[in-house]
């Protein structure tokens, strides 16, 4: 900034000292006439002052605008110099005709010559300032075609290049429902993610109105989004910034689809409709929601898992538990084990519109601490070896005999 002050004194001192030589020059064996060398100077420094309020105003310039301007200014410069051939020979054609030089002092001439020498000079001026007039027509429709059309440009070096084609990471514009959701924080900082993250000056205007809110939930909501504003201001991970640039648009939405375009950038929401529509008018979108859905791990049938059954579910047997990431498991025979951590299998996986769910399987274990494999080896044992009761029951037939005495089984060998 210090550089662009200094540069703006040098301008105003080089427009006064050239002011002052051509003074000098033109005064040189004459008197000086103080008065008019005061207003031509003070004019000079006035006509640099406006041109320096005129660059203080516009703060946020375009290169894409300003080659524009210059490109124009110089195809309507062009322009005007080869029409002015032919409004010479309009007047070559059709102008009056003089017998004697142009230059011829004019106390030589009768009336009749002085009269026409009048005239011709009368057409000259007057082709002088067409020649003007169409100067200006001529850079004003150069510019504003230049300006208007500028995206059907394609110059590479050494030309202008209007479109820059953006090579390696893209910017992203970050919407407000990324900001106030707050996860964008720690996906920074896992290193994943790279480049420059632009927040615009009216998704801050909205983000503050929603922290101004007279609804509680909406201020806290504002609140978070704020201090995550902060973090990543703060963060150097990334480049962070503000973008001053205003847009036309009817709403926030709009706006940030039409920056997104003039930027050659990339915007991450949360909103489902703002992707729909981004989609549509060829803007590309992250959604966070479907980055954390791509994180989640994939299960396949067979796997095991653990999880905490936290409600029951719709089956008298079954228990419902989540992940970490919010992915919904249904455990058979798990209704019994509430607010426990149990091992479970995977039986089936269901992607549905909500999100994904998990239906797995609990084989409860036998009280003696035997588990599944033992439950299994007694699926397994043939009836001829049947297992020993506990010794303190008495030893009961599965069949009793009419007369009420326990018949044991024999031995179909021993007959």
């Amino acid at each position: 900034m210090l550089v662009l002050y200094i540069l703006r004194g040098v301008f105003i001192l080089l427009a006064a000292a050239v002011s002052a030589l051509y003074l000098l020059s033109n005064q040189i064996g004459a008197r000086v006439d103080f008065g008019q060398a005061a207003l031509i100077l003070i004019c000079s420094v006035g006509l640099a002052a406006l041109i320096i309020g005129i660059d203080v105003a516009q703060p946020q310039k375009r290169l894409s605008a300003v080659s524009g301007v210059f490109l124009g200014l110089i195809a309507g410069m062009v322009a005007a110099f080869a029409l002015s051939f032919v409004v010479d020979l309009v007047v070559l054609i059709a102008g009056p005709e003089l017998p004697f030089a142009a230059d011829i002092d004019r106390t030589l001439l009768n009336e009749d010559e002085a009269a026409q020498l009048d005239r011709y000079i009368a057409v000259q001026n007057l082709a002088e300032g067409v020649k003007v007039v169409i100067g200006l027509m001529t850079c004003y429709i150069a510019i504003s075609l230049v300006i208007q059309t500028k995206d059907d440009f394609r110059f590479v070096i050494p030309y202008v290049e209007f479109a820059k084609e953006i090579r390696g990471n893209r910017p992203t514009l970050l919407d407000t429902s990324v900001i106030i959701d707050g996860r964008i924080v720690d996906l920074i900082e896992t290193r994943a993610l790279q480049g420059s993250f632009i927040v615009p000056r009216f998704v801050l205007d909205e983000l503050q109105l929603v922290a101004d809110s007279a609804d509680k939930l909406k201020r806290s909501r504002g609140r978070r989004g704020l201090d995550v504003l902060g973090k990543l201001q703060h963060g150097h991970l990334v480049d962070f910034r503000i973008e001053e640039r205003d847009v036309e648009g009817a709403g926030v939405d709009q706006k940030l689809l039409v920056l997104a375009d003039q930027l050659q950038a990339r915007v991450m929401t949360n909103d489902y409709n703002l992707n729909k529509v981004a989609d549509v008018r060829g803007v590309d979108v992250v959604n966070l929601n479907d980055v954390a859905k791509a994180m989640r791990p994939i299960v396949l049938p067979g796997e095991h898992m653990t999880v905490k059954i936290v409600k029951p579910g719709e089956s008298p047997t079954q228990g419902v538990g989540y992940l970490d990431d919010g992915t919904m498991v249904v455990v058979e025979n798990g209704r019994d084990r509430m607010d426990q951590q149990v091992d479970i299998t995977v039986t089936s996986t269901l992607q549905t519109s909500a999100g994904r769910m998990i239906f797995g399987k609990f084989e409860p274990s036998s009280s003696a601490g035997s588990g599944v494999h033992r439950a299994q080896r007694l699926e397994d044992t043939p009836p001829s070896a049947p297992a020993s009761p506990p010794s303190s029951e008495p030893r009961q037939a599965s069949n009793p005999s009419p007369s009420g005495r326990a018949t044991s089984r024999r031995n179909p060998r021993r007959g």
